[in-house]
């Protein structure tokens, strides 16, 4: 709950877990982190690793808010969609319960510092960006806390940071005029 977007989400998590207490509804909330993948369409303000890639390969101009050192654990889709299978399969453990979904540790990546220097080793060449201010409510370090995940759904992530972003990167690339 650092900014309005995120109280949004806090509150929307807030009524799914209500559904499960008052109706019995089998709900579970997952709390998702930067996820990515192909087909992803991202945008400046949602899907930063799509966006990147998206801008590297068709040469849009990149924007940094703050100073890139950012710290954000980012989660492949194939990973979130067996996170999902999981929690089907354990729907007895996991009703009424919140998850925390993401890389978690073992992804995490600096939004440019460190992604800045595998997107460029990606593309063959150094990519130029702008420097803006620091977005309110922007958070310098999010790592999530899978654990819980883990011991319940029997879940970890499998698609380590630096492969995920290649297969982006390979899928953007292949596929570039969709984003012309």
């Amino acid at each position: 709950f650092h900014s309005p977007y995120g109280c949004s989400k806090g509150c929307g998590d807030q009524y799914v877990r209500d559904y499960h207490r008052i109706y019995g509804l089998p709900t579970v909330v997952f709390r998702q982190s930067c996820i990515y993948g192909p087909r992803q369409f991202g945008v400046e303000d949602q899907g930063w690793v799509a966006w990147f890639i998206i801008a590297a390969v068709s040469g849009k101009p990149m924007t940094i808010y703050g100073d890139g050192k950012q710290v954000r654990d980012i989660l492949f889709v194939d990973d979130l969609l067996n996170a999902y299978d999981a929690a089907i399969e354990h729907v007895d453990i996991a009703a009424g319960n919140v998850y925390n979904v993401g890389g978690g540790p073992q992804n995490v990546i600096s939004v440019w510092n460190e992604f800045g220097p595998l997107l460029e080793k990606l593309t063959g060449h150094p990519l130029a960006v702008q420097l803006g201010d620091w977005r309110p409510g922007d958070q310098r370090v999010f790592i999530s806390d899978i654990h819980k995940a883990g011991l319940e759904l029997g879940w970890k992530p499998q698609v380590d940071a630096e492969e995920g972003i290649e297969r982006l990167f390979k899928w953007v690339s292949k596929n570039h005029t969709l984003f012309e």
